[in-house]
């Protein structure tokens, strides 16, 4: 049953429309697959200029290089601060991905979350001078709720990483650290000075990014169920938007345009690991996704709870 309050910062039109008749072609589905995975930067909070996660590392850095100037120079780290698109290109998203990931090298998860959350606490967005807590998208924090009210399983499919995103998943979200599905960094166990086992992180990252068609991969081997409803905002969520239509009841691809650079920023949106055979935006229209337009199908952009 839709109530007057459903979506209430989703404007009427086609789109409002189309999620409201999968709501409700959704009622017949069995409450067991009722599954809906999200993707989270572009998708669920802002990830322009640039990715919150490289923001973080970024603040790390800083610090590290204040305790060690030497790091300056390391390639990896000279081209982030230099903003050297040619250079970051020339030594790989991968290559700089690990480097900074070595940043929290030896540490427990415990301790990387609680970092995570200072600085989530204490960091403005850099483009936008809003608080960070603010930079979630209102209208897909509604639809969140109405699919809670609905019974579903709400997971974050993400090519960020899995204990980033897990740090912050409860508070902004309302998903829980084990319904996060992303790029895993691997752990070494270990036993604290009193003998007390506990995991470490590492510099290495387990089976690659999550993008394109491992986050199929890995939503079956770490849920273990297909959703019926997907969204994204790049081709690199394309595989797992496709999966979310391919089955014999109701499915839905719900696809985020970033077309407002009034209240957000005007692009389209690629992978952050490979190339785009042709733009999304075109791909979504080709197989008669539900494409969101910023600009026109959302009353608000950012949270009101942040």
């Amino acid at each position: 049953m839709v109530r007057a309050e459903t979506l209430p910062s989703w404007r009427p039109g086609p789109t409002r429309q189309a999620l409201l008749s999968f709501l409700e072609a959704a009622e017949s589905v069995p409450i067991g697959e009722r599954v809906a995975c999200f993707d989270n930067d572009g998708t669920l909070w802002c990830e322009r200029p640039r990715y919150i996660q490289l923001d973080f590392f970024l603040d790390a850095l800083g610090g590290a290089i204040d305790g060690d100037p030497a790091l300056r120079n390391r390639p990896e780290f000279a081209a982030l601060l230099a903003e050297d698109q040619a250079a970051i290109a020339e030594i790989g998203l991968e290559r700089i991905g690990l480097a900074l990931a070595g940043l929290f090298e030896g540490v427990p998860p415990h301790t990387f979350c609680d970092r995570v959350r200072e600085f989530m606490d204490r960091t403005v967005h850099s483009g936008l001078g809003l608080p960070l807590r603010s930079v979630v998208y209102q209208p897909m924090l509604e639809l969140l709720d109405e699919l809670r009210l609905r019974h579903f399983a709400i997971t974050i499919v993400t090519g960020g990483g899995t204990e980033f995103v897990r740090a912050i998943s409860d508070d902004l979200y309302g998903v829980s650290p084990e319904a996060v599905v992303g790029t895993l960094i691997e752990y070494e166990f270990g036993r604290t000075a009193g003998g007390v086992p506990w995991p470490r992180r590492t510099s290495r990252i387990v089976g690659g990014a999550n993008e394109g068609p491992a986050k199929v991969i890995n939503i079956q081997t770490q849920l273990g169920r297909r959703p019926i409803l997907a969204g994204g905002n790049s081709g690199g969520d394309r595989e797992m938007l496709e999966w979310a239509c391919g089955g014999d009841g109701p499915g839905l691809a719900l696809l985020i345009d970033h077309d407002d650079e009034h209240r957000e920023f005007r692009y389209t949106s690629t992978p952050g690991t490979f190339e785009d055979s042709e733009p999304i935006t075109d791909t979504a229209a080709r197989l008669g996704w539900t494409t969101v337009s910023m600009a026109n199908d959302w009353d608000v952009v950012f949270s009101e709870r942040g």
